[in-house]
C-alpha cells in the first residue's frame, strides 16, 4: 500500500514528524539508512567495555519537560522514563570556585552567592512566569506573531534587551563575580556561540534557564531509551521505520514529490508528503539534484555555513570522578571553563583553525543519575569539546593528543581521574558524521547557530517554514527552525505545515 507520507530519517525530528502525521491518520513510512538502529544522534551503544552504555550523540534533554512536541506525544505510556540529578549544571574552575545550577532557586542562588544570588533569584522569577508564552514564541513556527502577541510589551522589551547582548555582555550586565559570569557563556558553547559574538547571549540564556526549570534531564536506560519511544509509538498508530533503507533521489513529476528512490535502486511512491529529515544542503544539492530550484537557493546550499566541529571521548570509569568541588560530584552535567576570559582565548583558538590547548569541555555524568550505565560501583563518563572540522594532517593523527588533553583538562579539575580510567573512545568530527549524516563535519547544530542562520535565515530566505519549491517536499530536521535541542520541533512544526497543505 503506498503510503501517504515517506519520512527521510529516523533522529527525533523524522520520528516526531511520523507520530504527528500518523495521529491525523496518514499512512506514514520511515526510511532510515543506518542498518541497525533508528536515532541518528540519539543512540546509545556498548562503545567501550561490556556492561557500559554510553550515549551517541545527545545526552541530557532540558526540553524534555516543556517541549510542546514532547508533551502532545505523551511517550510515558511507551516507556520513556526520565531522571535528574541534584545538580543539572555545574561550573567548576581549578582555583576552587563553582557556580551551579540547579531546580531549586534557592541552591542555585546560595551556588552563587550574595549579590549574584540575589539577581539569580530575580531573573528566574521572572522567567518562570513567562516560559511557557516564551517558549511557544520561539519554538513555533515563524513568524508566530500570536504567540509574541500574548507576551506583554515589558516582558518583549526585556527579553529583547538579553537577546541583543553577547554572551559576555550579558554575564557582565546580571553579575558581578566570575564563577556566575562564566555560566552562560560557556553553556552557549554547546554550539559555535562564543562569549564575544554579536547577539549570542540568547542561547546560553535559555540553556541555563532550562536547567533551572525543567532540567537536564536523561532518558533512562540510555538516550536510545527516548527513540524507542517514539518507535513504539508510531507502530502502534500504523507507521512503519524500515532500516538499512537510504534514499538517493527524491523523484518530481510536475513540479510534485511523487517518491523516493533507494540506493538499492527501489522506488517507493508516496501519495502526499515527502519530510526530510537530513541535511538542508543534502536535501537539496542531491535528493533534489536536477531540479530547477531558485539560484540563489542553491548557491546559499552550496556555501551553507556550518557550525564547529566536536570531538567527543566516551570513558569507561572504575569509580566516579575524583571532583575537588562537590557540587561536580552530584551534577548532571560539568562544564570546565575556567572564566571569561579562558572561553574567549578557546573560541578564537577554534575559529584559527586550531586545535585548542586548553579545551572547554561539556561533561555529562548519567551514570550518576541512572546505574543501568554501567557495572555496579563503575560509571560512565561522556565528554565533548567544540574544535575545528578539519585539522592539518588529518583526524586519524591528531585524536590521540586530543584525547590526552581532554585528560590532562579533567585531571585538573578531578586529581586521580586518570587513575579510574578503564577504557576510553575517540570520536572525531568525521567519525560523528559517519554515526549521522546530518552531522557534518561534526557539527551539533544544524548549521551555524550565529544569528545570520536563524529565524527567517534558517536554512535559506524565504523557505523558512518547512516548505520547499517543490510541492510535497518539506525539510523537517534540526536545519530548519527553531534549530537543534531535541525539542522535536522542527518536525512537530514541518508535519503541521504538510497537514495544513496536504489535508
Amino acid at each position: 500500500m503506498t503510503p501517504d507520507a515517506v519520512v527521510i530519517g529516523a533522529g527525533p525530528n523524522g520520528l516526531v514528524a511520523a507520530n504527528r502525521l500518523a495521529d491525523a491518520g496518514w499512512r506514514v513510512e520511515v526510511l532510515e539508512a543506518h542498518p541497525g538502529r533508528a536515532g541518528g544522534a540519539v543512540a546509545s551503544e556498548a562503545a567501550t567495555l561490556p556492561g557500559f552504555v554510553h550515549d551517541v550523540g545527545a545526552a541530557f534533554f532540558p526540553f524534555a519537560a516543556a517541549s510542546p512536541a514532547f508533551q502532545a506525544l505523551d511517550l510515558a505510556p511507551w516507556g520513556l522514563r526520565w531522571g535528574h540529578a541534584p545538580i543539572e549544571s555545574c561550573h567548576p574552575a581549578p582555583d576552587g570556585t563553582v557556580a551551579s545550577i540547579s531546580r531549586d532557586d534557592d541552591r542555585t542562588a546560595a551556588s552563587l552567592g550574595g549579590r549574584d544570588g540575589d539577581a539569580w533569584r530575580t531573573l528566574i522569577a521572572w522567567h518562570r512566569t513567562v516560559q511557557p508564552t516564551l517558549l511557544d514564541a520561539l519554538l513555533r513556527p515563524l513568524p508566530g506573531l500570536w504567540p509574541k502577541l500574548k507576551l506583554l510589551p515589558f516582558d518583549l522589551l526585556r527579553f529583547s534587551n538579553i537577546a541583543l547582548r553577547s554572551g559576555q555582555g550579558l554575564a557582565r550586565h546580571l553579575f558581578q563575580g566570575e564563577a556566575a559570569r562564566r555560566v552562560m557563556p560557556g553553556l552557549a558553547l554547546h554550539v559555535d556561540q562564543g562569549p564575544e559574538d554579536r547577539f549570542g547571549a540568547a542561547l546560553g540564556y535559555m540553556l541555563a534557564t532550562m536547567a533551572a526549570t525543567g532540567g537536564n534531564a536523561v532518558p533512562l536506560g540510555g538516550a536510545q531509551a527516548l527513540t524507542n519511544a517514539l518507535v513504539r509509538r508510531l507502530e502502534a498508530k500504523g507507521g512503519r521505520v524500515r532500516l538499512g533503507a537510504k534514499v538517493e533521489r527524491i523523484v518530481v513529476r510536475q513540479r510534485r514529490a511523487q517518491a523516493v528512490v533507494l540506493a538499492d535502486g527501489q522506488e517507493i511512491p508516496v501519495g502526499r508528503a515527502v519530510l526530510a529529515n537530513t541535511d538542508a544542503a543534502f536535501l537539496y544539492l542531491k535528493l533534489l539534484e536536477g531540479q530547477a530550484l531558485p539560484g540563489r537557493l542553491t548557491r546559499r546550499m552550496r556555501r551553507f555555513p556550518r557550525g564547529w566541529g566536536t570531538f567527543k571521548v566516551d570513558y569507561a570509569l572504575s569509580a566516579p570522578v575524583p571532583w575537588a568541588v562537590a557540587d561536580a560530584r552530584q551534577a548532571a552535567v560539568v562544564h570546565a571553563g575556567d572564566s571569561v576570559a579562558d572561553l574567549v582565548r578557546f573560541t578564537r583558538q577554534v575559529r584559527s583553525g586550531a586545535l585548542p590547548e586548553h579545551p572547554y569541555l561539556v561533561i555529562g555524568q548519567q551514570s550518576l543519575v541512572d546505574r543501568s550505565r554501567a557495572p555496579d560501583g563503575q560509571h560512565t563518563l561522556w565528554v565533548y569539546t567544540r574544535v575545528p572540522n578539519t585539522v592539518e594532517g588529518g583526524w586519524a593523527a591528531q585524536a590521540e593528543a586530543m584525547a590526552d588533553r581532554v585528560d590532562a583538562r579533567l585531571e585538573g579539575l578531578a586529581p586521580g581521574f586518570k587513575a579510574t580510567v578503564l577504557a576510553r573512545r575517540m570520536v572525531t568530527p568525521p567519525d560523528l558524521e559517519a554515526f549521522d549524516a546530518n552531522l557534518v563535519g561534526g557539527d551539533l547544530g544544524g548549521g551555524s547557530n550565529a544569528w545570520t542562520n536563524q529565524l527567517v535565515f534558517r536554512p535559506a530566505f524565504p523557505y523558512y517554514r518547512y516548505r520547499t519549491p517543490i510541492t510535497g517536499a518539506y525539510l523537517c530536521s534540526s536545519y530548519a527552525h527553531p534549530g537543534a535541542g531535541v525539542h522535536g520541533m522542527c518536525g512537530f512544526n514541518a508535519a503541521a505545515q504538510a497537514l495544513r497543505d496536504l489535508g
